[in-house]
């Protein structure tokens, strides 16, 4: 396979992630970002812990869908994420899950 190979596959399933991100997003009331990964979902608890002046942050989320191209399945029943770094949880408005048509 040549380099152009991969980066045509590579682009290909980055399009129809998109395309799959556009038919669910609906379905969603949050985004969640860490530094891995990006997800939709219904129900998140978002804790900050601490432990020995160590602060990090827990995210937990049920029924979610996850970015990644790489999956297989991208609908997960349940998410647990420990993280010392940043996560951003954002509630989606409705204007905000109309994806413009092209």
């Amino acid at each position: 396979m040549s380099a152009e190979d991969l980066e045509k596959y590579e682009t290909e399933m980055e399009l129809s992630l998109y395309r799959e991100y556009r038919d669910v997003v609906s379905l969603f009331s949050y985004v969640v970002e860490t530094e891995r990964r990006f997800y939709l979902t219904n129900n998140v608890d978002f804790q900050v812990r601490g432990e020995g002046g160590d602060v990090y942050f827990e995210v937990t989320m049920s029924d979610a869908w996850v970015w990644d191209m790489y999956r297989p399945a991208r609908f997960v029943k349940n998410v647990k994420v420990v993280t010392f770094r940043d996560v951003n949880v954002e509630e989606l408005a409705k204007s905000d899950l109309e994806v413009p048509k092209t």
